[in-house]
């Protein structure tokens, strides 16, 4: 079986440039060069400056791993560190993110990276993980646990939502989304959206809520009864590290009065 060649810069830039969906000009006009430049670059004529890189790419809002890897490419070296979340550089950060997480119990929350790896969570969102998929409570304490692995399980949460057709698009294009900038996600995903057909068999996908909520909320049918609940993302402001680039906080809240009391009174 023939090997994968590395990407080169000139699809790297292509690549980046179209997913923000701009053309050469528009690309040209927002870095005050000329369009022959950036097709020049694109297309391997030319070779950019170092900080001609780094400006294109962060008009781009390219991620900082590809930025270091355009850079590699081009024969730079990377700018940008990728730290592991326990080392001694970025004890603040766990200790903001630790802070946080004990801030919104009982309601639950958690930090994941961009492989939907569950970094860290709260009282909380154990106990959500354990009342939808009690083998969850089975691990191995040590166990790092991957929500897209979670979601694929034959009981995982995707089981017990009663709306699935209305959450299943929105949860896909998010997951698609990360897939774009971490491939090796893609298969998953798309085992996930066979899998969310099959259950839902003759039942169509909504394209939008039935009732247009001001968020997108989620049932799920429980042992203490249909819990609903919604969620917001927190992320790093101006993260310089590749880590804290693709970290990002899940904050969930109860979508009504029963699904508020339920969680105060057992998630602790």
């Amino acid at each position: 079986m023939q090997a994968h060649s590395p990407p080169s810069l000139r699809a790297t830039l292509q690549t980046a440039r179209k997913s923000r969906r701009l053309s050469q000009l528009e690309l040209a006009l927002r870095m005050g060069v000329s369009q022959r430049h950036v097709s020049f670059v694109e297309s391997g004529r030319a070779k950019p400056s170092r900080e001609l890189l780094l400006a294109w790419l962060s008009e781009l809002q390219a991620p900082l791993a590809l930025r270091n890897a355009a850079l590699q490419q081009t024969g730079f070296a990377p700018v940008y560190r990728d730290s592991e979340l326990g080392d001694a550089v970025l004890a603040p950060v766990r200790e903001a993110l630790g802070r946080l997480l004990a801030a919104h119990d009982p309601m639950p929350a958690m930090v994941m990276d961009v492989a939907w790896n569950v970094l860290q969570m709260n009282q909380g969102a154990r106990w959500m993980a354990i009342t939808l998929m009690p083998w969850i409570a089975q691990l191995p304490p040590d166990q790092p646990i991957n929500m897209l692995d979670a979601m694929l399980h034959p009981e995982g949460m995707t089981r017990h939502m009663t709306n699935l057709e209305e959450v299943a698009p929105a949860l896909l294009a998010h997951l698609r989304d990360d897939a774009s900038v971490a491939p090796e996600l893609a298969p998953r995903v798309e085992r996930l959206a066979a899998q969310v057909q099959q259950r839902l068999g003759n039942k169509r996908l909504a394209l939008w809520p039935r009732q247009m909520a001001p968020v997108l909320t989620t049932r799920f049918a429980t042992g203490f009864g249909e819990l609903a609940f919604f969620s917001m993302f927190s992320t790093f402001g101006t993260p310089q590290d590749i880590t804290l680039a693709s970290l990002r906080v899940e904050h969930v809240f109860a979508a009504d009065e029963a699904t508020r009391q339920v969680v105060v009174a057992n998630a602790v």
